[in-house]
């Protein structure tokens, strides 16, 4: 897909204040946070906007439960990132006092402590006009315009935001959803033939049944504009004022048949009830809170519900929002009080309750919707399958990537028994890979003066394995150093010295190859024999 571009004219909206600087960095994601950083530490004047009023992304909105694959492969600013968790906590792993794992407001006042170090210039509540929000002259972004009327000019613009806005506005190529197999020779690509995980492992009759959807299956390997599903990743606690799970506004328990079909065909199938921890993922974090994640056939993902996000406004993607909170909300109330569950299970689940001390200004509920997915740019390099599992090395590395391709499930089907099934659930492991820095490079016909290490170019494959946060920091602080190579060079982003790059960022600690050490050898040989 084709985003329609914007030329700079005299009819962008009069009276606005320009606020010049050398980098722009759209989207205050970790990703988002790491590059304004890092473009400041490089000595650069950086202005870091978000459209709302906080920063981190998922990292600071549910998602502290870590998913850094191989430890060894995340360096640079990413890793002092979880350093700074460590020190917070006063913990010591491997005697590097590093944290994986940190509770969401932690989060947060350490990508501002960052932040204010670095002297980035924040905005908040600062989104991009919905039309007409950047100007360019050829190939170059000049400006950006936000809803409260202010411009920004920079040498170097950047978009971190899950969604790709600013690159869309740019002119960029961009995709969403699944590439067919045979795009780019791709076995994992497109409908999968097998979905083996996060699956109904007993055989339900669902027709007539909500959150089921009715179309046929095309072909494995067929393209579709599907995208996986979203979720929110909630905090949780057992402590005594834990915030009861209330009955929401057009509440229908209908819905959650399914669930109650599943948990009873599995009661009868094991002999006993299910546990908790088997219908929903339960991450524990410091100060006994959790990162709640979906976890089996029917959970927090709400499936289906993602598909039109990639081309909605910013009104409808409001209005998604509010329906996975109220699919969700309507999930933990059922698991909580209907009837059609076993009394152990609503027992187990009113011991929890919303964490009280999170999310203080949204009712403790997440501000983020896990946007897993949404556009991804069709930029100088698309990373595929290949480059996660047989070449794994490049010749422009800016750090490295570990974790399994991960998609979630994209679709809840009746096969063609009348049997419900789950389609698009994707893990698979991965070596540790090089992530080239041509996947941050829009096309150099399209724009010269823009990186984007967050939406960047990659097949759906690919972007399931870089999509981890560590790695966002890790494309964001190589971001940041080469905006400041384009800038100091007068030259584009796609022509800077790409060795020198590489080079000064493994100087800053970034990870370029994988060695394992004798400790995770010796910790992978001991799981292998268990």
């Amino acid at each position: 897909m084709r985003a329609v571009l914007v030329f700079f004219c005299a009819a962008l909206t009069a009276g606005a204040a320009t606020k010049p600087f050398d980098v722009v960095v759209y989207g205050g994601t970790a990703g988002g946070v790491v590059a304004a950083v890092s473009a400041a530490r490089e000595g650069l004047r950086t202005a870091l906007l978000e459209p709302t009023s906080h920063l981190g992304g998922m990292v600071s909105s549910g998602l502290g439960y870590t998913d850094f694959g191989n430890k060894q492969v995340i360096g640079g600013y990413a890793l002092e990132f979880y350093y700074r968790v460590g020190r917070y906590y006063q913990v010591s792993q491997f005697s590097n006092d590093i944290s994986w794992y940190h509770e969401p407001h932690v989060a947060e006042q350490i990508f501002r402590e960052m932040l204010r170090g670095a002297g980035v210039t924040v905005f908040e509540r600062a989104r991009l006009r919905e039309k007409d929000g950047v100007a360019k002259e050829g190939t170059r972004v000049v400006s950006l315009d936000t809803e409260a009327g202010d411009r920004f000019t920079a040498a170097v613009f950047m978009d971190a935001t899950y969604e790709g806005d600013l690159m869309a506005q740019a002119g960029v190529t961009w995709t969403y959803g699944r590439e067919a197999s045979a795009q780019y020779g791709e076995p994992l690509a497109g409908v999968r033939e097998r979905t083996p995980f996060h699956q109904f492992l007993v055989d339900i009759p669902g027709a007539g049944l909500p959150e089921i959807s009715g179309a046929k299956l095309p072909p494995a390997g067929s393209a579709d504009k599907a995208v996986q599903a979203y979720n929110f990743r909630m905090c949780f606690t057992q402590a005594a004022d834990r915030v009861p799970f209330a009955k929401p506004d057009k509440y229908d328990p209908r819905r959650y048949e399914l669930l109650a079909r599943l948990v009873a065909a599995r009661t009868k199938a094991e002999g006993k009830v299910p546990a908790l921890a088997t219908l929903l993922s339960i991450g524990h974090l410091p100060n006994g809170t959790t990162d709640i994640n979906n976890n089996g056939a029917f959970s927090t993902d709400y499936i289906g519900a993602s598909w039109t996000y990639p081309n909605a406004s910013y009104a409808e993607r409001d209005r998604i929002w509010q329906e996975h909170k109220q699919y969700t909300a309507g999930l933990f109330y059922f698991l909580a009080n209907d009837p059609q569950l076993p009394a152990s299970l609503r027992a187990e689940m009113n011991t929890w309750g919303l964490c009280a001390q999170e999310f203080t200004d949204s009712d403790h509920w997440p501000r983020q919707l896990y946007i897993r997915e949404d556009r991804r740019m069709v930029g100088e390099y698309v990373m595929i399958q290949q480059d996660l599992q047989t070449e794994l090395t490049k010749p422009d590395p800016i750090g490295m990537g570990s974790y399994n391709s991960d998609s979630h499930n994209v679709q809840r089907v009746l096969a063609a028994d009348g049997f419900v099934r789950n389609e698009g659930d994707m893990q698979v492991a991965v070596k540790p890979y090089q992530i080239p820095y041509r996947i941050l490079l829009p096309r150099r016909a399209e724009a010269t003066n823009l990186l984007v290490p967050v939406a960047f170019s990659a097949s759906h494959v690919a972007y399931s394995s870089v999509r981890m946060e560590p790695q966002y920091m890790i494309l964001g602080q190589a971001a940041g150093v080469a905006a400041k190579m384009a800038i100091e060079g007068k030259t584009s982003v796609q022509q800077i010295d790409t060795a020198a790059l590489t080079a000064k960022l493994r100087a800053q600690g970034v990870v370029m190859e994988y060695v394992p050490s004798p400790q995770a050898t010796a910790l992978g040989l001991a799981r292998k024999a268990k």
